[in-house]
């Protein structure tokens, strides 16, 4: 079993790299992608735990990037862990600007009327603070019923807590994935602004080589549109559950199912 998309606490997910390690051992996972937003420390920590466990771990990462003036998510895959020297320096730079943007967000959200701090936050997130984090902090301390309200009236990009954060533009993000190595893949497109098929000529010229078509987000109809545009363009076609633990509890390792034999399309077309 197949699973190229979880995340471990070292960003927004609520289990250890050790922790997810057993869990994708305990659920069947074969191959598992760790792609934490912006950040290699989960990879980093769960490798020898995998190794131990008989686990293959793919190393990957998520970047947070602007396309067209909104956030668009980049996944990158089996990046030479041994040679990421550079493409890790640049990743350390999009880490302060998020702490940039978690400290304006602080004073927004006191603004606003919330008891909230940035020491709270990081608490709960550490290095890789995001919106999530303060999401829990909003429902915890009863400001907001759950964290999709959370992020519906205050931290979504449309809503009034929103504030923004200096990202690289989606083809940057392309590039230094392909200069590392690695796989570019679109991650979960259904969550894409605008129309997804009048973007894939863009998104292709910008040197995108695959497509997350396989994610828990996805109905049926979406994969089949995604698979249609992964031939189309000539991509690669990633997967996964997109697992972060407690904080989305319906969505386990392993469940979204993907076909065997793309592990090694994958493999064939790195570089």
């Amino acid at each position: 079993m197949i699973d190229l998309h979880s995340h471990t606490d070292e960003s927004d997910g609520t289990r250890s790299p050790a922790e997810l390690v057993a869990e994708a051992v305990r659920a069947g996972v074969t191959t598992l992608g760790i792609t934490d937003h912006d950040t290699f420390k989960g990879y980093d920590q769960a490798l020898p735990v995998a190794v131990e466990a008989g686990l293959e771990l793919v190393c990957g990462i998520e970047l947070s990037t602007k396309l067209q003036g909104h956030s668009a998510h980049l996944l990158g895959y089996f990046l030479d862990h041994r040679n990421l020297d550079e493409f890790r320096a640049w990743v350390t730079g999009q880490q302060a600007a998020r702490r940039d943007r978690n400290l304006r967000l602080v004073v927004r959200l006191q603004e606003l009327g919330f008891d909230v701090t940035l020491e709270e936050a990081e608490s709960r997130g550490r290095g890789m603070t995001g919106r999530p984090h303060f999401a829990q902090i909003l429902v915890e301390k009863g400001y907001v019923a759950n964290l999709r309200q959370a992020f519906d009236d205050y931290l979504d990009e449309s809503a009034k807590g929103y504030v923004f954060r200096r990202e690289p533009q989606f083809a940057e993000g392309v590039a230094r994935i392909r200069a590392a190595g690695g796989i570019a893949s679109l991650a979960h497109p259904v969550r894409v602004k605008g129309d997804i098929s009048a973007l894939m000529p863009e998104l292709r010229a910008s040197g995108l080589n695959a497509i997350e078509a396989y994610h828990s987000d996805h109905s049926p109809e979406d994969t089949k549109l995604y698979l249609a545009l992964a031939s189309q363009y000539g991509l690669r076609v990633t997967g996964g559950s997109d697992y972060h633990g407690a904080i989305k509890p319906n969505v386990t390792l392993g469940s979204v199912r993907i076909p065997e034999d793309l592990l090694d399309q994958l493999r064939t077309s790195v570089g």
